[in-house]
Formats: structure tokens, C-alpha cells, sequence
């Protein structure tokens, strides 16, 4: 007997360290998939888009548990051999099916069959997840005393998944490692098999192997019509340079009669404009490297609106009012703006990129073309992170809004760039007769260039200088296209004021604003049918008159704030149907202001109830058969064994069924917190694919090492973590601004590290209420648990949707507020239960 024990318990640590490294593989191809496919819809449709990927995640995992509530002989452990070959199968098989499915946010307008397209995305897309769930819970429900050690397993190959697949995409388009996932997970399969299952897994990888070999054409990745470089491309005479790829982004480079980027040039310049390359960013807006000639380049360079703060502080031109040589140029992109600084003379011009493959690309594929405009001076980045850590001061700090054609901005995009924190932080680093200069197009009804010019007016006010003094420190130009908005340090002195005016009757641009303007120096040269410029910026620039007006206006313009950094949503509920008039009759505005956001939690709401609501009537018909055979033979309810009842015969509405809300509230919480963190850490990570990476991989980890530890320790059983959880989330949702600051001087990798440390103590917390509500639940009902994690499941479906839209109205500090009252309720919840159960 004791050889046999000993046999048997070794036999047991096997197979529990072998479905350990099942588990930590596929759950390891299943988060790498997620981010994958966070980079494929940024891609294919924009990356506003990518929110929904965390819904679908959660969708598929979701309905994992349903799947095993209504049919439990398949939650056995021997089962998870042919779970992870079927997730091998299906990850390269949606990314394929969802690739063909003709879903454009743009027809949404006018195609109602979009919606059911979103709701195919969501079937083809979430079936990988559904086998990640079925191996997690099959796993958990036939082995519930040991959750903590295998909820560990799933964390923690999640976790890494999110941070090894930023090194796949470093040397593959997104759309081949999709399929470079399906062999890690094919491995997991090969390893938990038996033989037959071991030979199929092996074909599916050669299977797989030859696909990446031959590349097909139908593995490439399908993109909207209505991008930029699609619309590029379809020009005569169009022709693709080069695509490059970065885990961030991908950055095509295009010959195309689309790419001519001279935003708002003069009507005046009548002469040829020089070459330019075009490329796009995740194929979206357009931009254009212009090909440094001295020749064309002098005039061309000189009519262009953004030219005028180097007119204004120019230290090479007669009768200059400046004798000033630094420049910041915030975004340049295609550089056009460090032509213009060179043009007029500025020898110390600084430019910092927020994509670091574009740098790389402009200085070894372009250097020459573009006249070097990258060699010096030049840091991939964040602008407003890098004035920072630098001390430094400018006499221009040019931030560029244009692309080669105007173009909206989706509402439910984080924009750090144009906050009131952002514009003290320039405010800050300019020299005492500095120039911040801000260049868009003119996309009516106005909005961008006002939401612009109160939130510089606020950030003003927080630097110290008086509201009566601000309307001095203001001057505007536009032209046929695009309007120049310059914000000053100082008051405008009498000569600059006497150089903008010159320069706008020069060109033929009309005069918006400066300090003592008439109304009738204003729309002059571009009429329009109301002065509505000149109009809006005196109400705006006037102490009395501001509030009114911003509470007034049709459209939400009013300054914007890192707590809520949706720049571009300015959409007023109030008055939805004056908006849908005004953009005549159209609903694609609202789509493009972040209303697909209702669409899509409609949907996962709907979906969510189903998938919850399945097992409980599932259960109620296999009680109501299983009483009505137990009378008709007569017996007695006293004398019978409780436990005869099977899996979801009975349900102790004592026990089991008070324990499920449980779940829900460590599902929302558990979202809200991490959704809310990963936006939180776009602005010090200084990109969204670095926090997506970062964060995920900081809590998964480190809550799998929660979960790991709680199984090993009283911890696993204390009901007072989720209560202390939840302390925990209020505590970070305040500390959170310093710590981002104490991140965002760091190096990169300094960063990363810093934000794991930062997160970790969170983290291990986060891991331990899930696996012990499981065990709890598998002491007193074990075939509950398919269940609980179908609630858990659905619920963090509905999360990323809801974080998204409840911080464009309340901002991330409410969500993460609502995440502590959701651990709050669930400890509320798991008390009330123990106190039942005893």
C-alpha cells in the first residue's frame, strides 16, 4: 500500500505539472492572439476599434462555462487534450473566416447589414477563446482543490503571451504570427494528448509550417476600402513602395496623385510643387515626405499658413522681429515643418516622433530625398514626456495637425497630446517671447480649432496669467483650407502684430483673430456666408462671455483633461437631433464620435444575458424531469439523498446559487481596473500597443503569482481580500498621476520595469479572490463551477465597452472607483454566503 501511495502520488504531481504546462501554453497563444488581433483591427479598420478584441476574449471564455453547464460530461479533465488541438485549429481558421467578413465602420451610415457583421465578428473571432475557456475550466471544475495552483498556470502564461508576442511581431506581419500561435498551441496539444491526438496535432503543425512557407494569398490581411492608402492606391498611376512593420505599427510608402501636402497653400503660389512620397500609418491618414529642392522649396515653402510663427521670429529676414533659433516640433511626421523652420533660418531644430519605425525609416530610406531633415536634433517619443526630462527652452513649439487630406478623428480615441496638462507642460518650455503654433484643417461645423483654444486658455490660467490679459496673447489666421492658431507667452507686441497682418494680406489668408482686431478685417479673401470665426473666438477670448457660449454651442468644446483625454468626442447628448440636421441627415458622424460604442454593448449585453441565462433554465427543465420521474415511482422526498440529484438537477438557492453574483463582480471589477490601468499608462509608456503589453503582463503575471501563493497558504481562504482589494483600487486610482510621473522620466526598459513593480502589489491581490471562490464553490457545489465562470466570463464581456464610455463622460478615476465597489460587493457577497453556508 504505501508503494502504491507513493506511485500514485508522484503519478498525480505529473500529470498536474504536465496539464500545468498545457495550460500555460495555450493560455500563452491565447492572450498573444488577443494582442494580435488588437493590432489587425487597427490595421483592417482603425485601432479605436480595437477595444472590442478584450470583448471578444471575454465573450468566447464566457461561453465556455455555459458550453459545460449545459452539457457537464465534457468539463472531464480528459478532454483538455482535444481542447487544445481544437484551439490550435481555430486560431489561424477565425483570423480567416473574420477576414472575409465585409464589416466597414464607415458604411455603418447607411448599411444596416453592419451590425450583423460586428455580430459575426464576434462569432468567428470568439470561438478561439471558447477552447481557452473550456481547457481553463474544465481544468478548474475537475480539479477545484488545486485553483490556485492552475488559475496560476493560466495567469501566468497569459501573461507572458502579452510580452513575447510584441518580439513576433518585430519580425512578422501580425497576420503570420497568427499563425506562428497556432503552433504553440498545436504544442500544448501534442504535449497532453494520446497518440491518435498527438499524430492529428503533428499534421495540423506541418499543416501550418507549409502555410507560412507559401503564403498564400488569402492569409494576407484584408483592409477597409475607405483607409487612406486604400483611397491612395486606387488613383491611376498609383503604386506601392514598401511596407515596413514595427509590434506597433505598420507604415506603407506609396507614389499616388492622392499625395500632395501643402496644407492650405496659398491661391497666391502658382508655381509647380515639389515631389513628395506619401506613406500611411496602419494604412490610415496619409502623410508625405516632401523632396528637399532649394529651388521650388523657397517659394512653395514660404506661402504656407504654418509658416507664419517663422515669419514672426524669423532671425534671417530683414526687418524680423525675433533673432530666435530654437524649435520644437512636436509629431512632425513627413517633416514638412522642419523645412519650413529651415527655410526662415532656425539652425537648432529639434523634433521629436511618436513613431519610432518612422524615424527609422526617414533616416535609411529617405535621408537624402528629404534633405536630412532627421539626421540631428531627433528622438522617437512622446513630446510632452520629453520636454519633461528635458530642460530646455524654445522660442517655437510647432505641433502639426494636418495629413495630406482633412479627415475626422474617431471620438473614443485618447488624444494626451491636447490636454490642459499637456499645454501648461509647452506653456512651461517656452522662452519668455515663445510661440506655441497649432495647424489643422478646417473641417466644419467648427469645433477642434475651439476645444484648442479653451484648453490652451485654461492651461494659461493655471500658468499664472491673468483671464483679461489672455485675449493679448492670442492671434489666428486661416486660409481656403486650413487655419493657423498661434498661442504666445507673452503679449503680441505691436510689430507682430503688424508682420501677421502683412503676411495674411501677402498671401491672401484671412485674419481670425489678433489683439485689437475688427470684424471688418475679417473674411475678406475666403468669404463665408457668417463671420462665424471672428465671432466665436471674441466670445471665447471674453471673460464674460466664454461660459455661456461653451454651455451654448451645438457641440462640447470645453478644455479636456488627462482624466478624460477624448479630445475629439464632442458630441452633447442634449442635442443629438440639431447635430443630425446639421450634418445633413447622416448618421456617420455619430459613428465616428464613438456611438458604435452602444451598438457594440447592446450587442455583448444581449449576448451575455443568453449565455447566463442558458444554464439556469438548462438546470430548472433537469430538475423538473428528474421530480417528475422521482413521484411517478412513488418515493418520498424526505428519504431522499441529497446527493442522488446530479449536476444541475438541484440548486441550493442557500448555497450555490447566492455564491454566483460573486463572480460577476470579480469579472467587472477585475476589467475595470485593468482597462482603466492600460489607459492610464498610454501617456508615461508612450504608446498604446507598450501599455496594452506592459500592463496586461504586469497584472497577469503578478496575479498569477498571487494565485500561486494562495494556494499554498490561509490566504486562499480569507474572505477579507476582496475587501482589502478594493482599499488597494482606491488607494492606486489617487496615486496613479504620480506614479505616472515618476515613470515617465525613465528610460524605456527603465519603464516597463517600473510599471511591473508599481502594478504588482495590485496584482497579487487581484489573483487570489477568483481561485478561492472557486475552491469554496467546489466544497459546497461543485457542479456550479462551469457556471461561475460563464458569469465571470460575460460580465467581463460588458467591462472594456462600459470603462471606455463611462470615462468619456466621468472620467478613469470613476472607473476605477466603480472597480473597488465591485470587489466591495463581492465581499459583501462572499459574507453573506459564509454566513448562510454555516
Amino acid at each position: 500500500m504505501p508503494a502504491a501511495f507513493i506511485y500514485n502520488q508522484i503519478h498525480s504531481m505529473t500529470d498536474n505539472k504536465k496539464i500545468f504546462l498545457v495550460l500555460f501554453l495555450c493560455s500563452f497563444a491565447s492572450l498573444a492572439y488577443e494582442i494580435t488581433l488588437t493590432r489587425i483591427f487597427s490595421i483592417a479598420l482603425w485601432y479605436h476599434f480595437a477595444f472590442m478584441i478584450i470583448s471578444i476574449a471575454m465573450l468566447g471564455i464566457g461561453a465556455s462555462g455555459t458550453f459545460l453547464s449545459l452539457f457537464p460530461g465534457l468539463k472531464d479533465i480528459s478532454c483538455v487534450g482535444l481542447y487544445s488541438l481544437l484551439l490550435g485549429i481555430s486560431i489561424p481558421l477565425s483570423y480567416l473566416c473574420a477576414n472575409q467578413i465585409p464589416f466597414d465602420p464607415v458604411k455603418l451610415s447607411w448599411s444596416g447589414a453592419q451590425v450583423l457583421y460586428i455580430s459575426m465578428y464576434y462569432a468567428a473571432l470568439s470561438i478561439p477563446f471558447l477552447f481557452t475557456g473550456l481547457i481553463v475550466a474544465a481544468t478548474l471544475a475537475s480539479l477545484s482543490e488545486k485553483a490556485g495552483f492552475f488559475y496560476g498556470a493560466d495567469l501566468l502564461g497569459a501573461g507572458t503571451g502579452s510580452i513575447s508576442v510584441l518580439f513576433f511581431m518585430t519580425i512578422s506581419l501580425p497576420e503570420t504570427v497568427v499563425f506562428i500561435l497556432s503552433l504553440i498551441a498545436l504544442t500544448g496539444a501534442f504535449i497532453s494528448s494520446g497518440k491518435r491526438l498527438k499524430i492529428i496535432s503533428l499534421l495540423f503543425m506541418l499543416l501550418v509550417l507549409a502555410m507560412l512557407s507559401l503564403r498564400p494569398g488569402f492569409m494576407n490581411l484584408r483592409m477597409s476600402q475607405y483607409k487612406g492608402l486604400q483611397v491612395a492606391l486606387r488613383y491611376p498611376g498609383a503604386r506601392l513602395l514598401n511596407t515596413y512593420v514595427s509590434p506597433f505599427s505598420r507604415i506603407d510608402t506609396i507614389e499616388s496623385p492622392a499625395v500632395r501636402f501643402a496644407p492650405g497653400l496659398s491661391l497666391q503660389y502658382l508655381e509647380e510643387l515639389p515631389d513628395q512620397v506619401g506613406f500611411s500609418i496602419d494604412g490610415s491618414e496619409l502623410h508625405a515626405i516632401t523632396e528637399y529642392n532649394s529651388h521650388i522649396s523657397e517659394a512653395f515653402l514660404s506661402y504656407l499658413p504654418s509658416a507664419l510663427p517663422y515669419v514672426i521670429a524669423s532671425p534671417s529676414l530683414p526687418g524680423s522681429t525675433g533673432g530666435f533659433s530654437d524649435v520644437l516640433i512636436i509629431d512632425p511626421k513627413g517633416c514638412l515643418q522642419c523645412l519650413v523652420a529651415r527655410h526662415y533660418g532656425f539652425s537648432n531644430i529639434y523634433k521629436i516622433e511618436s513613431n519610432p519605425l518612422l524615424v527609422k525609416i526617414m533616416k535609411s530610406d529617405f535621408n537624402e530625398y528629404s534633405g536630412g531633415v532627421y539626421n540631428q536634433r531627433t528622438w522617437p517619443g512622446n513630446g510632452r514626456l520629453w520636454l519633461r526630462t528635458h530642460r530646455m527652452f524654445f522660442d517655437i513649439i510647432d505641433i502639426p495637425l494636418t495629413g495630406t487630406s482633412p479627415s475626422g478623428t474617431f471620438g473614443i480615441s485618447e488624444d494626451y497630446k491636447l490636454t490642459v496638462e499637456a499645454f501648461r507642460e509647452y506653456f512651461n518650455h517656452l522662452k519668455p517671447g515663445g510661440i506655441i503654433s497649432m495647424n489643422l484643417f478646417i473641417i466644419p461645423p467648427p469645433r477642434t480649432e475651439l476645444r484648442i483654444l479653451n484648453t490652451a486658455l485654461e492651461a494659461m490660467k493655471e500658468t499664472g496669467i491673468q483671464d483679461r490679459a489672455m485675449k493679448r496673447h492670442i492671434a489666428a489666421v486661416r486660409s481656403w483650407g486650413s487655419i493657423c492658431l498661434l498661442i504666445k507667452k507673452t503679449p503680441f507686441k505691436d510689430r507682430e502684430i503688424d508682420t501677421i497682418k502683412r503676411f495674411a494680406k501677402d498671401r491672401k489668408f484671412d485674419l481670425v483673430y489678433y489683439p485689437g482686431v475688427r470684424e471688418e478685417e475679417t473674411n475678406i479673401y475666403v468669404r463665408m456666408p457668417e463671420n462665424e470665426y471672428f465671432t466665436m473666438f471674441q466670445y471665447i477670448l471674453s471673460e464674460e462671455r466664454r461660459r455661456q457660449f461653451n454651455d451654448d454651442y451645438i457641440f462640447d468644446i470645453k478644455p479636456v483633461r488627462d482624466e478624460n483625454p477624448f479630445f475629439h468626442y464632442y458630441l452633447k447628448l442634449k442635442n443629438i437631433k440639431e447635430i443630425y440636421m446639421l450634418m445633413g441627415k447622416k448618421w456617420q458622424y455619430f459613428i465616428e464620435e464613438g456611438y458604435i460604442l452602444p451598438v457594440v454593448f447592446v450587442q455583448v449585453v444581449v449576448l451575455g444575458l443568453i449565455l447566463i441565462l442558458l444554464p439556469a433554465t438548462a438546470f430548472r427543465l433537469k430538475a423538473k424531469s428528474f421530480l417528475t420521474s422521482f413521484y411517478q415511482k412513488g418515493a418520498r422526498w424526505d428519504f431522499l439523498d441529497k446527493n442522488e440529484i446530479g449536476a444541475g438537477d438541484r440548486v441550493n438557492r442557500k448555497t450555490g446559487l447566492a455564491f454566483l453574483p460573486y463572480f460577476a463582480f470579480l469579472g467587472i471589477g477585475f476589467m475595470f481596473v485593468e482597462v482603466s490601468m492600460i489607459q492610464k499608462m498610454i501617456l508615461p509608456l508612450e504608446n498604446s500597443s507598450y501599455a496594452f503589453a506592459t500592463v496586461l503582463t504586469s497584472l497577469l503575471v503578478s496575479s498569477g503569482i498571487g494565485s500561486l501563493l494562495s494556494s499554498r497558504s490561509a490566504a486562499e481562504r480569507s474572505s477579507f481580500i476582496t475587501f482589502i482589494l478594493s482599499l488597494i483600487i482606491i488607494t492606486y486610482s489617487i496615486s496613479i498621476p504620480f506614479a505616472s510621473d515618476l515613470v515617465s522620466s525613465c528610460p524605456l526598459r527603465i519603464k516597463v520595469l517600473l510599471v511591473f513593480l508599481i502594478l504588482m502589489p495590485l496584482g497579487l491581490f487581484m489573483g487570489v479572490p477568483f481561485p478561492a471562490g472557486l475552491k469554496i464553490l467546489g466544497e459546497k457545489r461543485v457542479s456550479l463551477i462551469p457556471w461561475a465562470w460563464a458569469i465571470n466570463g460575460c460580465f467581463s464581456v460588458l467591462a472594456p465597452v462600459l470603462t471606455v464610455m463611462l470615462a468619456m463622460i466621468a472620467g478613469f478615476r470613476v472607473v476605477f472607483w466603480l472597480g473597488a465597489l465591485a470587489y466591495l460587493l463581492a465581499f459583501i457577497t462572499l459574507q453573506g454566503f459564509l454566513r448562510r453556508s454555516r
